[in-house]
């Protein structure tokens, strides 16, 4: 503060850096609320598809089981072989306040059947339907746990800007506007009794 002269013009930019800092801390800090909610809601749906994978995955396995049983692994494997890999995938992005989202898209596949009844059985259909149920939810686990992840690394640059105008630039602004009104002031007391010493000369 030695360095800057204690002018109106330098009160008035003070002043303007003062308010563009608070403007800008509100704007952060509301961002940083609307990511931690979407953050939070976004852990809750983890949580849950965790939960439904875990539940399906429970009844893939005894289906599974099954299909070994009644018509042996060599058949089962055959039959898996059968089934095409799903590779109509694209991932797209979406915007959450500026924060870029990874989101997939894929072509919906007929629900027919890629073999034949012949040496099939039921066991098999519901292992088929159940991993199908379990690969939209693994694509959507995926999604929301890399959302969740860039949402995380976005609140904390979000939080370091918002703390360096509320502990830094804020209480530097308001410091020095103090400053030069303080010295603006004493400025005019100074001038005021010169004046008034000059005007008791003058008579």
């Amino acid at each position: 503060m030695e360095k800057l002269t204690p002018t109106k013009a330098n009160l008035m930019k003070s002043k303007s850096m003062l308010n563009f800092s608070k403007q800008g801390y509100q704007l952060l800090d509301k961002k940083r609320s609307v990511l931690i909610r979407e953050m939070m809601s976004m852990i809750e749906e983890v949580e849950h598809l965790q939960v439904d994978i875990d539940t399906v995955f429970k009844e893939v396995y005894e289906t599974l089981q099954h299909a070994n049983m009644t018509m042996g692994a060599h058949a089962v494997r055959e039959t898996a072989l059968s089934i095409p890999k799903d590779e109509n995938i694209m991932i797209l992005n979406k915007s959450i306040m500026n924060v870029e989202i990874p989101t997939i898209k894929r072509d919906q596949k007929s629900s027919k059947p890629y073999y034949g009844f012949y040496r099939t059985n039921s066991a098999i259909d519901i292992t088929v339907v159940k991993m199908r149920e379990v690969q939209e939810l693994v694509y959507r686990l995926a999604e929301v746990e890399n959302a969740v992840f860039r949402l995380a690394i976005e609140i904390r640059k979000t939080s370091k800007r918002a703390n360096a105008l509320d502990k830094i630039q804020i209480p530097k602004y308001v410091e020095l506007t103090k400053w030069i009104e303080e010295s603006l002031e004493e400025k005019e007391r100074e001038d005021f009794f010169r004046l008034k010493r000059i005007k008791g000369k003058k008579f």
